[in-house]
């Protein structure tokens, strides 16, 4: 770890994320190097490596930050919002994912080589945000649906959060494929972010 304050260092992380987050707007994941990360930061590559061993380590920290919005999200509508009902409780977890494609995107894609090839301690602290968004999703559901028992809540929990995996290959959709879709002969109804989850979260509540 570099010498220098802990604000230094985190303002460092921060813009190596953001970089990273630039770039992914326009090119892959495999396209992605240290080096194009490192064109656009304010320092040179070999210091990138005081602060990310490896570039799925810089994409990690950007899931972490990605999860860490979502769950302030929900946090502000668990404990600010209004209304006791499933049905709200489904709009409400869906609308909290429209502003979220980059997460989506992040966790459709390449999570399994982005947790394999950093370090511990990077993937304990974003554990520790994935966390932090289950359990902001479950003080959602004891707000809205007071009737739903632990176990109800758990089963919610631990249904909802894999479909959340599958919703952008879905929801995000090129002109390509809907071609290939066409000509393929297949009748697919084409969904929003919103309009998946909704009728996810709608499902497993029993609404």
């Amino acid at each position: 770890m570099p010498k220098g304050s802990p604000e230094r260092t985190q303002a460092r992380r921060e813009e190596i994320i953001h970089a990273c987050s630039k770039l992914y707007e326009t090119m892959g994941f495999k396209e992605i190097t240290i080096k194009e990360i490192a064109a656009f930061t304010s320092f040179t590559r070999p210091s990138i490596y005081n602060y990310f061993q490896t570039k799925e380590e810089i994409f990690l920290g950007l899931l972490q930050q990605e999860y860490e919005l979502w769950t302030e999200e929900l946090d502000r509508i668990s404990f600010s919002g209004k209304g006791s009902s499933r049905l709200e409780a489904a709009d409400k977890i869906a609308r909290t994912l429209e502003n979220r494609e980059l997460l989506l995107k992040l966790l459709s894609t390449n999570l399994k080589e982005m947790e394999q090839n950093s370090r511990l301690e990077n993937l304990v602290e974003f554990k520790k945000a994935y966390g932090g968004s289950i359990q902001a999703v479950r003080d959602c559901l004891k707000r809205f649906c007071p009737d739903m028992e632990e176990a109800e809540r758990e089963e919610f929990v631990y249904s909802f959060f894999p479909l959340v995996y599958g919703i952008y290959p879905y929801a995000v959709v090129s002109d390509m494929q809907r071609e290939a879709m066409k000509q393929a002969d297949i009748k697919y109804q084409y969904m929003t972010i919103y309009e998946l989850a909704y009728l996810g979260a709608r499902r497993l509540l029993g609404v």
